[in-house]
C-alpha cells in the first residue's frame, strides 16, 4: 500500500523543523553582552518523538481513508485533533525554552493514543472487550 502524507503534516513536519533556525537566527543577530542564554532548541527527545508519532497517525488516517475504511468527515475530525495536540506540544516546548516537562509529555502521549485508538475503532481494527456471553464483543473506547 502506498503511503500518502497529507499537506498538512508536511506543513507541520516542515514549522517543526523550521523553529529552531529562526530562534537561532534572529537570537545571534540581537545577543547583547547580557544574553548569553542558548537559543530554542525544539528538538529534544521528547519533542521528537512526538512529532514522529504524530506523523505515524496522520499516515495511519491517510492510509485508512485511502482504503475506504473511514468517511473524509472522519478522517477530517482525526486529523484536526492530530494536529491540535502537535499545536499544543509547539506551544508547551515554546514556552519551556523547547522543553516538554514529563507530566505535560505522557499527557500529550495520551491524548494522542485516544485519536489512535478511535481511528482503530472507526477502521474496525480495534480490540474488542467482552467475552461475548451477553450477545458479543464490543469495540474498547
Amino acid at each position: 500500500m502506498r503511503a500518502s502524507i497529507s499537506l498538512k503534516t508536511v506543513t507541520l513536519a516542515a514549522a517543526l523543523m523550521a523553529a529552531p533556525l529562526t530562534g537561532a537566527y534572529a537570537a545571534g543577530h540581537h545577543k547583547g553582552l547580557l544574553d548569553a542564554t542558548a537559543p530554542t532548541d525544539f528538538t529534544g527527545p521528547r519533542v521528537t518523538t512526538l512529532t514522529e508519532q504524530i506523523q505515524g497517525v496522520d499516515q495511519g488516517i491517510a492510509e485508512a481513508r485511502q482504503a475506504n475504511s473511514i468517511s473524509a468527515s472522519e478522517a477530517r475530525q482525526l486529523h484536526m485533533r492530530a494536529a491540535h495536540i502537535s499545536q499544543a506540544a509547539q506551544h508547551v516546548a515554546a514556552s519551556d525554552h523547547g522543553r516538554i516537562s514529563s507530566a505535560q509529555y505522557h499527557d500529550l502521549l495520551r491524548r494522542l493514543d485516544n485519536v489512535d485508538q478511535r481511528l482503530m475503532n472507526d477502521t474496525g481494527s480495534g480490540f474488542m472487550i467482552g467475552d461475548g456471553s451477553d450477545g458479543g464483543n464490543y469495540p474498547n473506547g
